[in-house]
């Protein structure tokens, strides 16, 4: 009898105090955004889609610190968010030995087996500078099951090879470490996590590209997208008439004469 209680041992490879958390522990209840959502925003830039949010009164949506570990200037994705919590080691719980072992009966396999094609797998890790949270293996069967790209709060390793596999990565760095080697250890999947500052919860969705990745609700993916691609395409206007020798006052931002000339030359486009 253990002295506070009959108390069992962990079953075999399950880190103890581990089995008490139902390990893996994820959410299956969430919607996944329809093709329609993920098409309208297709070509709607992060600093778009963070800006026109943020008129939207939705402010805290830019994922801080994660950048591309691609460094190609068309580097883009946009799908519906999957999560992977990540928390700290604690020896009771989760700690040094076997690791590695273990990390295939945790969140860190699972999520990847719930991959779907067009996933955005969103990894929390707290800016870790020493977690290796995904590695090549992982990211090739990531890729394997069609996901999309990958926003990590913290770092990667086998860099090259996953450059190689050319799934967009966005993270803080990169680390020789293994997932659970260090500070954390994988604690869940599909559950509301916080990722750079922001709340991302399973099936939001994420714009990223070569300015950051940004969270978009589903229910203000569409509006967006239609006030976004319009927004866009004013600033393209204004950005030729500044090539064309124009003054930043009359076209940035585009309004009073600036604005009717747009109108003017959005009426000519259509007409023809």
């Amino acid at each position: 009898m253990h002295p506070i209680g009959d108390q069992q041992a962990p079953p075999t490879g399950v880190p103890r105090g581990y089995e008490s958390m139902r390990a893996p522990v994820h959410t299956t209840a969430y919607t996944r955004p329809t093709p329609r959502m993920v098409e309208a925003l297709r070509d709607v830039s992060a600093a778009t889609a963070c800006a026109k949010l943020h008129q939207m009164g939705i402010t805290r949506t830019f994922i801080d610190g994660p950048v591309p570990l691609h460094r190609e200037p068309d580097v883009k994705v946009t799908g519906g968010a999957v999560t992977l919590q990540f928390l700290p080691q604690r020896e009771d719980v989760f700690n040094g030995a076997e690791q590695e072992d273990i990390e295939r009966k945790t969140p860190l396999w699972g999520v990847l087996e719930s991959i779907r094609p067009g996933d955005v797998l969103v990894v929390s890790a707290h800016g870790s500078h020493f977690t290796g949270c995904l590695g090549d293996m992982l990211v090739r069967y990531f890729k394997l099951r069609g996901g999309a790209g990958i926003v990590v709060d913290g770092r990667v390793r086998d860099a090259a090879r996953i450059r190689a596999l050319g799934v967009p990565v966005w993270c803080t760095g990169v680390t020789p470490h293994y997932a659970s080697q260090t500070e954390l250890f994988p604690s869940a999947f599909n559950v509301p996590v916080g990722v750079g500052g922001s709340l991302v919860t399973p099936g939001d969705l994420i714009v990223a590209d070569e300015d950051g990745a940004v969270v978009v609700p589903q229910d203000k993916a569409v509006p967006l997208a239609e006030d976004s691609l319009l927004h866009q395409d004013r600033e393209a206007f204004a950005r030729r008439r500044l090539d064309e020798g124009g003054r930043l006052s009359d076209y940035y931002p585009l309004t009073g004469e600036g604005m009717a000339e747009y109108t003017e030359y959005l009426a000519s486009r259509t007409a023809n």
